[in-house]
């Protein structure tokens, strides 16, 4: 099968190649996918389960990508909950090869179904940005209606998940960027915006959650904007900052095959809109991935047609 590699750790997405290798094999409790999309966390490249096993062990060379969506190939031993000829998405296991490849082998439990009328495109869009939303706000953050949210980093592949589901559950939703994303922001739900280049991000007052993805000393002011009883949920590692009365969370995103069909039937019925940037062929990917211009959204790639 045709997968892109990833060799060396300081080449970055620079050092991706396209390569042929043998398909992957389901072990107990496994899917084999036939991938159609996958997405990509340029982050990813800084994780150690891209490079190492659990054990510390390299394991390169390593096919990246976690964001899936495709049609299931093969059951392995015991695999339940799942048929062959499936329409599926998730999120590929941290320490096994990812989804940047033809065929990816994965535990069952990390699928969810993908509905008919959900392109495959779409579907892999979503597994990253709408679980790390939906994880960041309702179980770290606990949410409740008509609180006050600010988002750093509204316009991106997260953040407008994060600004559509907290607007969904009637909260005043406070967006960060730069000048550029303001339009885009607000048309996401937010009801502010704050430029980091030129507004004073005190001036948005205190706030009941910050969900930050952006972290250094955007992080460490942003905890002086917690009420007392408020969350600060970070993505980019742990808060710095004291909070005065406030909670400080920093999580990794986990899969989960109920949260996903909750994201997707929200994609469904317009409640939710992915945020797609670019896409690309598996054939182009390695440019794709290493782009000229700053992306909004997400870069998915084509795997198959």
């Amino acid at each position: 099968m045709k997968a892109i590699v990833v060799t060396d750790r300081a080449a970055g997405t620079a050092g991706m190649k396209l390569v042929e290798r043998p398909e992957p094999r389901a072990a107990i409790n496994d899917v084999i996918v036939r991938v159609h999309a996958s997405g990509f966390v340029p982050t990813e490249l800084s994780w150690p389960s891209t490079w190492t096993d659990r054990l510390d062990r390299d394991r390169t060379p390593s096919i990246p990508g976690h964001e899936l969506a495709g049609v299931v190939t093969a059951l392995g031993y015991g695999t339940t909950g799942l048929s062959v000829g499936q329409r599926v998405f998730g999120l590929a296991d941290w320490y096994r090869d990812g989804s940047l490849a033809e065929y990816v082998t994965m535990e069952a439990r990390n699928l969810a179904p993908l509905p008919g009328d959900v392109d495959f495109t779409v579907g892999a869009s979503l597994p990253i940005s709408g679980l790390t939303a939906w994880q960041g706000l309702f179980q770290h953050g606990r949410l409740q209606a008509g609180q006050s949210v600010l988002v750093h980093g509204a316009a991106g592949a997260v953040g407008s998940m994060v600004t559509q589901l907290a607007r969904e559950f009637s909260a005043h939703v406070i967006g960060t960027g730069r000048a550029a994303d303001r339009q885009t922001v607000l048309d996401f739900g937010a009801k502010e915006f704050v430029d980091l280049d030129n507004d004073a991000l005190e001036g948005v007052g205190r706030v009941d959650l910050v969900f930050d993805g952006i972290g250094g000393d955007i992080g460490k002011r942003s905890a002086r904007l917690v009420r007392a009883g408020g969350t600060l949920v970070s993505i980019v590692g742990p808060v710095e900052a004291r909070l005065d009365g406030g909670l400080a969370v920093d999580f990794v995103v986990e899969p989960d095959r109920a949260q996903l069909s909750e994201i997707v039937q929200r994609v469904r019925d317009g409640r939710l809109r992915t945020n797609i940037d670019n896409v690309s062929t598996l054939d182009d990917a390695i440019a794709a991935l290493n782009p000229t211009k700053r992306r909004k959204g997400k870069t998915i790639i084509r795997v198959s047609a």
